[in-house]
């Protein structure tokens, strides 16, 4: 049974937070900062800031949605900032 995991990396470059999900933390990390995702190729390097655990992919993509929200944001200022 796998575990997914929700995190939250920061750009050494300027800051800005990257929230996403993945079942494996450490080969999702290496992706982000050999420059294989598109998305976060030009703000390497990255570092992860925050995680959270979850037996189901839905609770992850739940939390993953939350976090992407305003009140999702809000909270994670609170919490890593």
């Amino acid at each position: 049974m796998y575990m997914y995991f929700v995190y939250v990396i920061r750009s050494r470059i300027d800051g800005r937070l990257y929230k996403g999900m993945t079942h494996d933390i450490a080969l999702r990390m290496r992706a982000h900062n050999s420059g294989k995702v598109r998305s976060t190729r030009a703000y390497r390097p990255w570092e992860l800031v925050y995680q959270e655990c979850f037996s189901t992919m839905q609770g992850a993509r739940d939390r993953e949605l939350f976090f992407k929200s305003g009140q999702g944001r809000e909270y994670l200022k609170a919490k890593i900032l």
